[in-house]
């Protein structure tokens, strides 16, 4: 796959929490992605738009506001950069989609032992 992510999953609580993800880039052209929550209520991503250059790599964060325990995705949807692109959001507005594929979260009940 061109783009792919590491972690693919992560677990996070209830009460709110952070993951990080590595987007790898694994070929010689610059890509373009665009990150979409299927639970925008609970969670926010950051960067919603960006470029990942030619076997290079760009990090994603993922917050988990607090709620109730529940399973949820993102979606990772990415293509090819058109050339000299230089605004993300602009420029994915005018790709066509190679791809993409998902993060699965996890939010659980993390008890904290003192």
């Amino acid at each position: 796959m061109p783009l792919t992510v590491e972690p693919l999953e992560a677990t996070v609580s209830t009460a709110g929490g952070k993951s990080t993800h590595q987007l790898t880039n694994n070929t010689d052209q610059r890509m373009i992605f665009k990150i979409r929550s299927i639970n925008n209520d609970e969670y926010r991503v950051r960067p919603v738009f960006g470029f990942v250059d030619p076997a290079g790599n760009a990090s994603i964060e993922v917050a988990r506001l607090n709620g109730p325990p529940k399973d949820d995705r993102i979606v990772v949807q990415f293509a090819p950069a058109p050339k000299n692109a230089s605004d993300a959001k602009e420029a994915f507005g005018q790709t066509e989609l190679t791809s993409m594929f998902f993060i699965n979260l996890s939010a659980t009940y993390i008890s904290h032992v003192q």
